[in-house]
């Protein structure tokens, strides 16, 4: 953890979806968790490995790389969203279209304690326990998590994972 960013003082547990499909995928994954561990009111707790995964919803583009982190937040959940925003656009995210390619994807996937559903932030994340891609890195990091009244693990045993991968030597 980057000095003076302990998890000291921090309120809650939650838990970050990274993906890229787009130049350097893995550099912007680390890109993406050295911004996030500097940021005030978040401190970086457990990152799963990489995973190459298959596109997902549009599926016309390239592999994407994803991974899962846990975090431990002095912020509010739309104050942890407003960060993960302003990093992405910081690494170079452009929204064109839904699902579509993409430089960094940071997604709030839980907080401990938050239920949230605005146009903003839906909390849990509204396709959690219905996307592999999501649930394979989170599960390697938080398998007996609570959502929806199933665990991480559980959620997952029901999904197909073809075509998810680990990468070897990523973090």
């Amino acid at each position: 953890m980057p000095e003076g960013n302990s998890a000291e003082g921090m309120r809650a547990a939650a838990y970050l979806g990274l993906g890229s499909n787009l130049g350097d995928k893995a550099a912007m994954l680390d890109a993406a968790v050295a911004a996030l561990s500097a940021s005030p009111g978040i401190a970086v707790t457990a990152r799963s490995r990489n995973y190459r995964t298959p596109p997902w919803g549009d599926t016309d583009q390239d592999w994407f790389l994803n991974g899962a982190l846990g975090i431990e937040t002095a912020l509010s959940p739309h104050a942890l969203l407003e960060t993960c925003l302003s990093i992405e656009a910081r690494l170079g995210r452009v929204r064109e279209r839904r699902w579509g390619p993409r430089a960094i994807d940071i997604d709030v996937l839980h907080v401990a304690g938050a239920t949230v559903a605005d146009e903003r932030l839906v909390l849990p994340h509204r396709f959690l326990r219905e996307r592999a891609f999501v649930l394979v890195p989170l599960a390697e990091i938080a398998p007996d998590l609570v959502i929806g009244g199933e665990t991480v693990a559980q959620a997952l045993a029901r999904l197909d994972r073809s075509g998810i991968e680990p990468v070897e030597g990523a973090a």
